[in-house]
C-alpha cells in the first residue's frame, strides 16, 4: 500500500482521496495518519500506508479499496477455523456449516450477512462471474445450497458437510461443474 497526496494505492486498486463524497468512507484524520490493512494475498502480509490529506485532514479511501481490505480480513479469520468441524446450524466459533462460516469470516470483517445461503445469494447484490473472482467472493453451489469462501489461485474456503471439518479446496471438478453463481460482500 502506498500513498502521496490525495490519493491512495492499495496493490493494484487505487483510492482518491477528497473532502467529501458519497462513494468514499473515512478511514481517519490527522495530519499524517498511518493505517494498518490487512492484504488479500495468501500470506495475508500487512501493508502500512501514510498519506497526508489536503485542507480538513481527512483520508479517505474508495469503497472499493475499503472492501478488499475487508475481504482480506474475511479471509483471515475464515482461515483461522480450518479444522473446526461441521455442524448444521452452527456458526462458530468452533463449529460451522457452510452458511455460518461465511457469516462468521465477514462479521469478523465488519460485514453483516444473512444466515442462510439462499438468502445470502440474494441480499449481495454484487454478482462476480467465475472469471471475475476475488478473494472473499462468496462462491453458491448445487442450487445455492452450499456456500465457500474464494481465497484465491482457484481455491476455496468451506465447511463441507457432516463428519468434516472446515478446509481449503481446489475449484475443480464437482466444484466448477455445480457452480451456481458468486457475489461480493461489502461492495
Amino acid at each position: 500500500m502506498t500513498a502521496s497526496a490525495g490519493a491512495v494505492t492499495l496493490g493494484s486498486t487505487a483510492a482518491q482521496a477528497t473532502a467529501d463524497g458519497p462513494s468514499e468512507i473515512l478511514v481517519n484524520s490527522a495530519a499524517g495518519v498511518s493505517e494498518k490493512a490487512e492484504s488479500t494475498t495468501k500470506t495475508a502480509t500487512r501493508a502500512t500506508t501514510t498519506a497526508k490529506a489536503k485542507g480538513k485532514g481527512k483520508t479517505k479511501l474508495s469503497r472499493a479499496a475499503l472492501q478488499k481490505v475487508r475481504a482480506g480480513k474475511a479471509v483471515s479469520a475464515a482461515k483461522k477455523q480450518i479444522g473446526d468441524p461441521y455442524r448444521w446450524g452452527a456458526s462458530g466459533p468452533g463449529a460451522f456449516d457452510c452458511s455460518g462460516l461465511v457469516r462468521y469470516a465477514w462479521r469478523k470483517a465488519g460485514v453483516s450477512l444473512p444466515r442462510v445461503t439462499h438468502s445470502q445469494y440474494r441480499s449481495i447484490r454484487k454478482k462476480v462471474s467465475w472469471s471475475k473472482l476475488h478473494p472473499g467472493d462468496l462462491l453458491f453451489f448445487s442450487g445455492k445450497g452450499h456456500v465457500g469462501m474464494y481465497v484465491g489461485k482457484g481455491r476455496m474456503v468451506h465447511s463441507p458437510s457432516s463428519g468434516k471439518t472446515v478446509r481449503i479446496v481446489r475449484l475443480a471438478g464437482y466444484y466448477r461443474s455445480s457452480f451456481a453463481g458468486a457475489v461480493r460482500p461489502g461492495a
